[in-house]
């Protein structure tokens, strides 16, 4: 685990959109955020600094950020790994040092995990309203198929974590389903093994933020079997852009606390006239860039001073 400042120290002072060194193994995908690479018995993911918002890839980039959230996964993989086996090869850093030779900067925005078969849904724990949940709830009291107490305000706890699963769109957006239907996906006994796993892995995850000040109020996981049918938590687990974290010191019921992600940059977006939310996007200003690194780098070194 890198400390905080170390991590600070390690940030890149402009953002890694593009590789500069050559890896050396077959590439595999160009996603919004990662380079993807075929180890042939292990998959290479790389995190740059990209950022999407509204489903559009921003120019330019936050310094650091894949760094920051590739180590803050690497963070919870070992901490949950008595919950749930992850993805994370275990020789992982020979790979990545010795075999590939990768710079310190790659290192460290880089996953050597094993190949697995995603399953075709995603599993959101909410453990308080906010966000989509927030806007279904004010429809007709229920979140995907689950009924709640009348009365809550945003941002509320709710009586105990609730699992809300989703569909995992290719493009768009994720659609929320319910438990029957999720159940029909991937199957039951599947369904209710994740199921059980990712309201584990909320209540470990809740309980170790509290700690470090922090609100874990929603956080979605995913996860990948093998040949034999061993579920792995996959991806990225509990980091800002996967999970709503807010500052305990500003939580108040009826508002919804600013959280430690891209949300300054959204935002920002919204405030601009003349952009409809389509390829190019806008240019940010460095002030916002600042804020959200700085805003990433918070929710990091909060959370791993604590263990």
């Amino acid at each position: 685990m890198i400390s905080g400042e170390d991590l600070k120290a390690a940030l890149p002072t402009e953002p890694v959109r593009e590789l500069i060194e050559t890896i050396d193994a077959p590439k595999i995908a160009s996603g919004k955020v990662r380079e993807i690479y075929d180890l042939d018995d292990s998959v290479l993911l790389v995190a740059t600094d990209r950022i999407s918002a509204f489903d559009v890839v921003l120019p330019g980039g936050i310094p650091g950020r894949g760094l920051i959230l590739t180590q803050l996964s690497h963070f919870w993989f070992e901490q949950t790994k008595g919950i749930a086996p992850n993805h994370i090869i275990p020789n992982e850093g020979e790979i990545l040092c010795n075999t590939l030779k990768l710079s310190r900067d790659s290192q460290l925005r880089s996953m050597a995990v094993r190949k697995l078969k995603p399953l075709e849904i995603e599993c959101v724990v909410r453990g308080y309203i906010a966000g989509s949940g927030w806007e279904s709830y004010k429809q007709n009291r229920t979140v995907c198929g689950i009924e709640l107490p009348a009365g809550l305000q945003l941002a509320s706890r709710l009586p105990e974590p609730i699992f809300t699963p989703t569909t995992k769109a290719s493009e768009g957006h994720d659609m929320p389903i319910t438990a029957e239907e999720a159940a029909n996906v991937v199957g039951r006994d599947v369904f209710e093994q994740v199921r059980d796993i990712s309201l584990k892995l909320y209540d470990f995850g809740s309980k170790l933020a509290a700690k470090a000040g922090i609100i874990l109020a929603d956080t979605k996981f995913e996860f990948g079997t093998d040949a034999d049918g061993t579920i792995y938590l996959i991806d990225e687990v509990l980091t800002p852009d996967s999970s709503r974290y807010w500052d305990a010191a500003e939580y108040k019921v009826g508002s919804s606390p600013a959280s430690f992600d891209k949300q300054i940059i959204r935002d920002y977006l919204e405030t601009l006239e003349g952009w409809n939310k389509t390829a190019p996007g806008p240019e940010l200003p460095l002030e916002i860039v600042q804020k959200a690194q700085s805003r990433y780098l918070e929710v990091y070194s909060k959370l791993v001073s604590v263990v």
